[in-house]
């Protein structure tokens, strides 16, 4: 008995410190490197670690200092959190699990009650990480609830109803934490949901704006749809966004529009799907739109995640956002007015001539979905997807998983039901393709490839840049690898055993840097012996 009590004091001690992560925590996370304190390290999302105790001339002794491995079958697309010696980690359900980071011993768990007619149509069931602010970690479910949990004890604080799984809403991202609030999103765009990103208080769980993705009669926007499309009209918000503190703006990717593949039923742009929207944080009211693909026929949404970068654009300062989107365009934006600037292909496609002086593609004749099919490039999953790109500020450069594939578009019939799919079509791959991957470093500000690492099969890992000189992924055949992020170099490789699905992170504890990676249904936490 004596050694059970001694024990709870021992987790409570290793927990009692990470019960606070204030909203000035956040915000300056870049000064606080041995943590990871939100999804993409920090508000900019630029997935980038100052640590440099792992380096090119010792990556190769690196070793696995422990492996968690999950409660439930399914792979883990998660990416963990890290605050005051606790990693936060959601498993492929939506379970909560609270770890020692030092050993990965398990010092709590919460796990989500779904319904036995859950819907997740368009996407496995699947939970991409958690949220932390002041003594709060915040989740969503796979049955579209958000969950505020007790960070000592996993004990639930509230819940609500974001939206009904029976339409086919669902949660799969990881919510963003603000000042007093948390902003999540939804999925759904398979089932012909209406989009939506709502923010809620983290005291309370009372929703503070909703934002449509889908402008409604009255809306601007609202001309881009015919008749009562718009009711159904997609535009799922299925990722985490980036935030600028200094303008309180979000920025956030929105999904396709639906049905996927038969545009006839709505004719138009079909705002605000396949844009990044810039809402005011306070009010979600809508700053600006840039719409990447209008009246997107191939399910190329633009939930990628921004990356926020301040850089000296044709000789003066300017705020910028960068997106390698699923479409093979690299894009860069201002930031404050959502001006185009730049898009060039980063990838193979067959779709579009260029970009006009505005950023509208082109389009090339013929490349629409078919009865008989229309092969294009790239693919139904495009040319990268929902998994991080990364940026160096060391060597400039914008690093991006890319996926050289390409797929025959059927156009087909597409009716609405209720909860159901609400397709309009499909997609095959070409008969004996040659598809590939590889990591892409691009000069941040043009665009232009200065490296590749070829990856045998198309990737759906995420990538990390570090202070060491150094970008971590993971492939599909379970190597998880470190490059020069100077010149590519494969310098680092350990075979796992399970597909990466994943976004790598780094974090300090006791002074030792750790490289964490959730792979197949573990995650392995990485450092020098």
């Amino acid at each position: 008995m004596r050694r059970l009590s001694l024990l709870l004091v021992a987790l409570v001690c290793v927990a009692s410190a990470s019960a606070q992560v204030p909203y000035d925590r956040l915000r300056k996370a870049r000064g606080e490197p041995g943590s990871w304190l939100t999804y993409s390290g920090t508000f900019d999302a630029q997935r980038y670690s100052p640590l440099d105790e792992i380096r090119p001339d010792n990556v190769a002794k690196l070793r696995p200092a422990w492996v968690y491995q999950g409660a439930q079958a399914g792979g883990f697309e998660a990416t963990p959190l890290v605050a005051d010696g606790v990693l936060y980690l959601t498993e492929p359900r939506g379970p909560v699990v609270a770890l020692d980071a030092r050993t990965g011993r398990s010092l709590w768990r919460w796990e989500p009650v779904l319904p036995k007619d859950l819907r997740t149509l368009g996407f496995g069931p699947s939970n991409r990480g958690v949220a932390l602010l002041d003594g709060t970690v915040f989740v969503g479910t796979l049955d579209a609830k958000l969950v505020a949990l007790d960070a000592l004890s996993g004990a639930v604080r509230w819940t609500v109803n974001v939206a009904d799984n029976k339409l086919g809403y669902a949660i799969t991202s990881a919510p963003l934490a603000l000042d007093g609030q948390v902003v999540v999103g939804v999925s759904g765009g398979e089932a012909g949901i209406r989009g939506f990103l709502d923010s809620y208080d983290a005291q309370t769980g009372a929703r503070r704006w909703r934002f449509e993705t889908i402008p409604e009669p009255g809306q601007p926007g609202h001309e881009t749809w015919t008749g009562d499309s718009w009711k159904t009209g997609g535009g799922p918000t299925w990722l985490s966004g980036a935030y600028d503190p200094d303008l309180d703006l979000l920025y956030w990717g929105v999904g396709n529009p639906a049905p996927d593949w038969n545009g006839d039923v709505r004719p138009g742009d079909n705002l605000y799907t396949c844009s990044l929207v810039a809402l005011e944080a306070k009010t979600g009211r809508l700053r600006w739109h840039f719409q990447f693909t209008p009246h997107d026929t191939h399910d190329w949404d633009a939930n990628q995640i921004p990356v926020l970068l301040d850089a000296e654009w044709q000789g003066k300062p300017r705020k910028l956002v960068l997106l390698a989107n699923r479409n093979a365009f690299y894009y860069v934006l201002d930031r404050t007015s959502g001006e185009f600037l730049r898009g060039v292909p980063y990838a193979k496609q067959t779709w579009a001539q260029g970009l006009d002086a505005k950023g509208r593609p082109l389009p090339v004749a013929g490349q629409e979905p078919s009865a008989a099919g229309t092969l294009t490039w790239p693919s139904l999953q495009g040319a990268t997807n929902w998994f991080s790109p990364t940026y160096s500020p060391k060597t400039r450069l914008f690093y991006v998983s890319v996926r050289e594939m390409g797929s025959i578009f059927f156009k087909g019939e597409a009716k609405y039901v209720p909860g159901a799919y609400f397709m309009g079509g499909g997609e095959a791959m070409r008969p004996g393709e040659e598809a590939y991957g590889a990591v892409r470093g691009l000069d941040a500000l043009t665009g232009e490839k200065r490296w590749e690492f070829r990856l045998l099969s198309p990737p759906w890992s995420g990538l990390l840049a570090t202070g060491g000189g150094l970008v971590f992924g993971g492939s599909n055949e379970g190597n998880a690898y470190a490059l020069d992020a100077s010149t590519g170099q494969a310098l680092w490789t350990f075979q796992t055993g399970g597909g990466f699905a994943s976004n790598p992170m780094s974090f300090l504890q006791d002074g030792r840097q750790y490289v964490a990676m959730a792979t197949g249904n573990a995650l392995f936490v990485f450092a020098l012996p």
